[in-house]
């Protein structure tokens, strides 16, 4: 029965991810530590998004921006690498609840996607952004749908959106899960609690992909920007102890 509920967990977070622009983890996450256990989260759920991440990027392979990955994926490898040495000396929490904040702040700024556009986006942006984003999802450990933003103003939506994410992040949680196995983490189970979610967040690909086709512009904004807005709520909620100290 753990396998199935994680397969389910996968297919629902993969959906949510696929149209929502991210977020999948939100679903996924607690259902993996409620099932395996705390020390099971970050490489089942990488392994699963490694899975998951080959199959949305076969079925978005048309829709992939080439020319953004080309600068987005330099600047993702190396910020995620600083963030990782600045790890133990960054005030993290504080950083999580900061980004909480702007991503509920972007439903003011695009009015639940009836505005679609906020400033004027050049290819270019995605290096340092994507460094910027990597950077903070090394020290905080998430950093939520931020690039979302850039996206947008873009225009890049939709299946150019999930497409793009997925050929920019693949590769990066590729290296996350190698190191994981070179450092013992993948014991045989972690594995199997992996492929199942893996293949119902697999399975969830094609499916996402038909609904995003018929979905209109305006509507999908809205959803990204609502997925945005739950998980800067969700990363706040996270550091409910911390901020609840400031008022003792």
């Amino acid at each position: 029965m753990f396998y199935i509920f994680l397969a389910l967990a996968g297919f629902m977070a993969w959906i949510v991810s696929t149209i929502g622009g991210g977020g999948g983890a939100l679903i996924l996450v607690p259902v993996v530590g409620f099932l395996a256990g705390a020390q099971a989260v970050a490489p089942v759920v990488t392994l699963a998004t490694v899975i998951a991440g080959g199959g949305r990027l076969l079925a978005f392979w048309k829709s992939v921006e080439w020319r953004v990955v080309r600068w987005a994926l330099p600047g993702g490898v190396l910020g995620g690498a600083i963030g990782a040495v600045l790890f133990s000396v960054a005030p993290a929490p504080w950083l999580q609840i900061l980004i909480g904040l702007f991503l509920i702040s972007t439903v003011a700024q695009y009015r639940l996607g009836r505005v679609e556009r906020t400033f004027r986006v050049r290819y270019w942006l995605f290096l340092p952004a994507q460094a910027v984003v990597g950077l903070i999802s090394g020290l905080a450990g998430a950093s939520g749908p931020i690039l979302n933003v850039l996206y947008l103003n873009a225009k890049i939506t939709k299946g150019r959106m999930a497409g793009t994410k997925t050929a920019v992040s693949l590769p990066m949680h590729a290296v996350k899960l190698a190191a994981y196995a070179a450092f013992g983490a993948m014991s045989g189970q972690i594995w199997l609690f992996g492929l199942a979610a893996g293949l119902g967040a697999f399975s969830a690909n094609w499916l996402a992909r038909a609904w995003l086709e018929r979905m209109p512009e305006l509507q999908f904004r809205g959803v990204v920007i609502a997925v945005m807005a739950v998980c800067g709520a969700v990363m706040i909620w996270d550091q409910r102890a911390l901020l609840a100290g400031l008022f003792q």
